[in-house]
């Protein structure tokens, strides 16, 4: 199974994007978890919540590999929430960056506006941008393979569509 994962700050369009092309290509979607975990916990985190973040996305991962299907979008994965740790606690569990990477990342860029949802933490500019360091820093670390996705919300689709096209 290929699987790309949507990966970057928040509110840049990874969730409502990966939901709309997982539906309307008929891709199995791993959905954020740890959005879901924040809904029901709240947002004030510890490192064992961002451990249990990662872990049960992962569970989700394997339960869409199980199905044998050829792709699959992630929305985020444990090397986001990596990120998450390294932005909340200024340090990342080698946990974290143990799991297995996906096959393709999105990066998607903080170029379009910010859009508070009850679960997002960092909207200020200067916030915004080092998360967004944070994520692209880690795909660089562990050296995965990726895609950046940036411009208006029309343009991240139509690049996304092409990208997971040629996959195709």
């Amino acid at each position: 199974m290929i699987r790309i994962c949507f990966h970057g700050s928040e509110s840049t369009g990874k969730s409502v994007l990966a939901e709309k092309l997982g539906r309307e290509l008929g891709l199995p979607l791993v959905p954020e978890y740890g959005r879901t975990y924040a809904e029901a916990h709240g947002t004030t985190f510890s490192m064992a919540d961002l451990e249990a973040i990662a872990a049960g996305h992962e569970d989700a991962v394997q339960a869409v590999t199980a199905t044998g299907a050829p792709l699959a979008l992630l929305d985020t994965d444990p090397l986001m929430t990596a990120a998450w740790a390294q932005m909340l606690f200024g340090t990342i569990p080698a946990a974290l960056l143990d799991y297995p990477k996906a096959d393709l990342y999105l990066l998607f860029d903080p170029d379009v506006p910010w859009v508070e949802d009850g679960t997002r933490l960092f909207g200020s500019a200067s916030e915004r941008t080092r998360f967004a360091a944070l994520a692209e820093d880690l795909l660089h670390q562990t050296g995965v393979r990726f895609e950046r996705i940036s411009g208006s919300w029309a343009e991240r689709e139509a690049l996304s569509r092409t990208i997971i096209a040629g996959l195709t």
